[in-house]
């Protein structure tokens, strides 16, 4: 699991997460021989637990919500319906890849003060 804040700055956070890029493009290549994909998803703040503390700041959810151009967070079945997407057949030909789910944040937006 990526994230798409590992995308957009933030030092430490981004180091990790570039990590996690490499490993899934490099053990897509070693395993690719065994018929084995690997593939990594980068979610943007869904509604969990753990993005709770955002949520608590208005401000700060406002701020969110502006740069995701689809103005919602995401559920969490979605990021799960990715999951099974790159687990399923529809994929086979897929690998290495890094899966964007983030209400188009990405595309063109920077992660300003979150």
């Amino acid at each position: 699991m990526n994230s798409i804040t590992g995308l957009l700055g933030h030092v430490s956070y981004n180091a990790s997460k570039a990590g996690i890029t490499g490993l899934t493009q490099v053990l897509a290549m070693e395993w690719a021989r065994y018929g084995i994909n690997v593939n990594s998803i980068a979610p943007t703040f869904a509604k969990t637990e753990m993005a709770s503390h955002v949520f608590k700041n208005k401000e700060k959810y406002n701020e969110i919500i502006n740069n995701i151009p689809l103005r919602r967070l995401a559920d969490p079945m979605e990021i799960g319906a990715a999951v099974v997407f790159l687990a399923s057949a529809a994929s086979d030909f897929i690998t290495g890849a890094l899966l964007l789910v983030d209400g188009g944040w990405t595309a063109g937006k920077e992660l300003k003060n979150v």
